[in-house]
């Protein structure tokens, strides 16, 4: 039986090691790669939109990944969401965005669903996903939109503790409103193993380990 080969398509290279880990963790026999183009993100900042140049560059890293030797491809970036469907119907092979299995156990978890970001451009297509995975499973849901003012600038400074300290007092007011919280960037998890034990008072979702846990109940 042919070996099955992953390739993942970053927006930064700090998630390289996160995805690895969660790789060999939960797919030991799964040949990965990685492609990363931080420009992507920091475009759509810049232009706080989608422009049609990023859905031409993620179908075209799609194309090369496919080109590579993927069976499968996993896009690690929430922000890039739109563009990475896009490219999955015209791809050769199964492509995946991120959130889409965290997306789809908030559903099934509560009603209330907070969906947390330090970046609009990230929140807007996360919390549509979210809608969009309810209604294909004929779930009313009420959803919860936060974004965590200052805190990607802090990190974009080097200023790790301050955005750490910002997206943990959200999430504690969060965990108060709502039945399950996503967060909308892969970056934010780590700030989930600080928060105590009270603090924690509703499920809290990220991406990164159910995306590579959903692969492995298809690629095992």
């Amino acid at each position: 039986m042919k070996t099955k080969t992953l390739g993942l398509i970053h927006t930064s290279a700090t998630l390289i090691p996160v995805f690895q880990q969660l790789c060999k963790e939960y797919l030991p026999g799964v040949n990965t790669f990685n492609i990363v183009d931080d420009s992507l993100v920091k475009n759509i900042a810049a232009r706080d939109e989608v422009t049609p140049s990023i859905y031409k560059r993620v179908a075209d890293y799609v194309a090369s990944a496919e080109d590579s030797g993927a069976d499968y491809i996993l896009v690690t970036c929430s922000s890039i969401g739109a563009p990475v469907e896009a490219a999955a119907e015209k791809a050769g092979v199964p492509v995946l965005r991120v959130d889409q299995p965290m997306a789809d156990i908030a559903v099934q978890t509560g009603k209330r669903i907070g969906v947390i970001a330090t970046l609009k451009t990230t929140l807007q297509p996360t919390s549509e996903l979210v809608e969009r995975r309810a209604a294909i499973a004929g779930k009313e849901i009420e959803l919860t939109s936060v974004i965590v003012e200052g805190a990607f600038d802090a990190l974009m400074s080097g200023d790790a503790a301050k955005h750490d300290e910002l997206v943990a007092d959200a999430l504690r007011k969060l965990s108060k409103e709502v039945d399950v919280i996503l967060l909308a960037q892969a970056s934010m998890a780590r700030v989930v193993d600080t928060l105590s034990d009270e603090d924690k008072t509703v499920p809290i979702v990220a991406s990164p380990p159910n995306a590579i846990k959903y692969l492995a109940s298809i690629l095992n």
